[in-house]
């Protein structure tokens, strides 16, 4: 495992090793059965069901840790993205050619994701909702206005932000113009338009345009940390960027609430301000700190991150489970049903890892 590290010198980034590797490892284990297994009835009133409650979604108003794991994804995304072109000027591609590398990506990403709700439901449906879609059209965007200077970054992802404040607000459409209630907003009538309303978990479509600010916002801390900056100086913006986030956004919540499902502008700000601090963080103990071996563990997942969301959600999580279950049960049925689901989830965890790093002793890396 630590020759990983000597595969990641140069100018690679060992803290956006981590943080990549840490949220996808996340991401996976919302596949096996282990998150749900610690919000199990007979757990409710003790500490692990507390806990657990942080591994969903927020069901309307409000943030949970869960809620932040979309941004942190998107955020990831756009911090790779000034070393990933920088990388690909030096072997010399042409904006051009960068530019239709990033326009069949993008459509690769939006066939993915279109194509995960119909593996995922068995039949065919226009459902564009889940990470891979929304981050085929936030990559996109962001890539538009990497070249063109920070304030003018900055100022283009608070006018998605402001759009789709006003738009939630203000669009005339009989029955549904009440923004913040679920099902009877803009995001749910523009999905109802071509049939791809998701009416029971209250997701739209329409969250992509607000939450490209959070990969915006990733290749501006990305273009920081290629910067001559001192370690110290990047330290400094991006926690106080992260603080002025959070701070904002939980003092909009009064008049634009806190809602993950519909990507409110106080959601993206707040989450963004924590996606930064989250980013500050890994900086300061990886990078600054020299604390990298142990995060090598979740920087193998990070090395594939594509196939093992896609493998995880395909099918490969439940397949391993169905293998597992019956020998874990007969170890740790004693210890109580939901116990014993919690340990079956982690072994299932484990097995997807192992993955991860069975693909990087053998340098297999699997990209669009």
């Amino acid at each position: 495992m630590t020759n990983l590290n000597s595969d990641l010198k140069g100018e690679r980034l060992f803290s956006l090793d981590f943080f990549r590797g840490f949220t996808m490892f996340l991401l996976v284990a919302s596949s096996t059965s282990l998150l749900s297994s610690l919000t199990a009835p007979e757990l409710e009133g003790t500490f692990i069901y507390a806990i657990g409650r942080q591994f969903h979604h927020e069901p309307w108003n409000g943030l949970r840790f869960w809620d932040l794991i979309q941004p942190f994804f998107m955020f990831i995304v756009g911090v790779a993205m000034p070393y990933s072109f920088a990388n690909r000027t030096k072997r010399g591609h042409t904006y051009t050619q960068i530019r239709m590398h990033i326009i069949k990506r993008a459509f690769i990403l939006l066939l993915l994701g279109w194509s995960l709700y119909c593996i995922g439901n068995g039949k065919i449906g226009f459902h564009f909702q889940n990470v891979l879609a929304q981050l085929s059209v936030t990559y996109l965007l962001a890539f538009l206005v990497m070249n063109k200077p920070v304030r003018t970054q900055i100022i283009f992802s608070f006018i998605l932000l402001a759009v789709t404040e006003l738009i939630y607000r203000f669009f005339p459409v009989e029955g549904f113009n009440h923004p913040f209630v679920a099902n009877e907003n803009f995001g749910t009538w523009l999905d109802l338009q071509y049939g791809g309303a998701n009416l029971t978990g209250h997701w739209v479509s329409f969250n992509a345009i607000p939450t490209t600010a959070h990969t915006i916002w990733g290749v501006l801390a990305g273009q920081l940390l290629m910067s001559n900056r001192t370690a110290m100086q990047k330290l400094k913006i991006l926690v106080i960027a992260g603080l002025i986030g959070v701070v904002a956004g939980y003092a909009l919540d009064p008049v634009t609430p806190i809602i993950k499902r519909i990507c409110t502008s106080s959601f993206v700000i707040v989450s963004g301000g924590w996606t930064l601090l989250a980013l500050a963080f890994s900086y300061w103990l990886i990078d600054i700190m020299k604390q990298k071996k142990w995060s090598v563990f979740f920087a193998i997942v990070g090395m594939n991150p594509l196939f093992i969301y896609l493998f995880a959600n395909v099918g490969g999580s439940g397949f391993i489970e169905h293998i597992i279950h019956p020998f874990s049960m007969a170890l740790f049925g004693w210890t109580g049903e939901s116990t014993a689901d919690i340990l079956t989830g982690m072994i299932v965890l484990f097995f997807l890892w192992y993955i991860c790093y069975w693909l990087y002793k053998k340098k297999i890396f699997i990209r669009i």
